[in-house]
């Protein structure tokens, strides 16, 4: 198709993306932009004349998704709307295959350029306080989950980078893991191995000893299994979600309010704090005896 009246937005997006944009992103970039091309656009405005298009039924979409454009109903905490993280990466992406459009010569102007993109709201973040650190580590003790949970707090790894972990990538000596790879979930619903988020997500983790020796008592229980953290169920890597439903039910186990599992993540991510470093100072793994913590 070469003809400038032939292209709807469908025909257009979907060309854009098998000749600019999928060979020159990451596989997990493409998951993504597929789903935003096929799930959320193509639905709504795929029909419309790409030279008809106008700012007004890109808006009126971004309202719509905002509104109704969940398609797994199970997530988003009941809301049917998409976040405006998403609907905002919705028009970025539109933006760009759009711009495309223009430099071909095939619309007088980018729709995008007269959009009013959503803001992101930003989700308040709570992190478990230092005195709750004991509860949680003995809740997932009696789980059988200890060294996974345990080295997610002093790491403050992805959960796609959790499961992916092989005991091949824990260095006993130097105390540190070796970040090379994360599992994603796809469009389908597929797990697919690739690299980390960025270059920079591609990195070696200094980690305590106490997380060492954890995590070579955790592999005595399965010396033939490659995964660090197998499943119990099914001797294979862990769901990722699989993870994030556990931590949530050591939260209940604790008898803790409701903190994602993404936000274990914040002391890791951003400077400790001193509560954060005089705990895992004084923090003594005895299967979950903890030595007292002084401030």
């Amino acid at each position: 198709m070469t003809r400038t009246d032939e292209y709807t937005v469908a025909t257009w997006l979907r060309a854009w993306y098998d000749l600019y944009a999928q060979p020159n992103i990451r596989q997990a970039t493409a998951d993504r932009y597929k789903l935003m091309i096929e799930t959320y656009t193509i639905p709504r405005i795929g029909k419309i004349k790409l030279k008809k298009l106008t700012s007004r039924d890109l808006q009126k979409m971004y309202k719509n998704l905002m509104e109704h454009g969940r398609v797994n109903t199970k997530s988003g905490n009941g809301n049917p709307g998409l976040s405006s993280t998403t609907v905002r990466s919705v028009h970025l992406m539109l933006h760009s295959a759009f711009e495309r459009a223009l430099k071909e010569r095939l619309i007088p102007r980018n729709p995008t350029d007269d959009c009013i993109a959503p803001k992101v709201r930003k989700v308040e973040m709570k992190t478990l306080r230092p005195e709750h650190l004991k509860s949680y580590l003995e809740a997932a003790d009696a789980r059988g989950v200890l060294p996974m949970f345990y080295l997610e707090l002093v790491s403050g790894l992805r959960k796609g980078e959790l499961v992916a972990l092989l005991w091949d990538d824990l260095d006993i000596q130097n105390r540190t893991i070796s970040i090379s790879k994360q599992y994603i979930k796809n469009p389908s619903g597929k797990l697919t191995l690739s690299r980390p988020k960025t270059e920079t997500s591609v990195r070696r983790v200094s980690i305590p000893q106490e997380a060492v020796d954890l995590l070579i008592q955790e592999h005595e229980k399965h010396p033939e299994n490659p995964y660090l953290f197998p499943s119990s169920t099914t001797g294979e890597m862990y769901y990722p979600d699989s993870v994030v439903k556990l931590h949530e039910k050591i939260l209940k186990d604790a008898g803790l309010e409701h903190i994602r599992f993404h936000d274990l993540r914040h002391p890791n991510v951003k400077p400790k704090t001193k509560n954060f470093y005089s705990f895992l100072s004084h923090l003594c793994v005895q299967r979950v005896t903890l030595s007292p913590i002084t401030f």
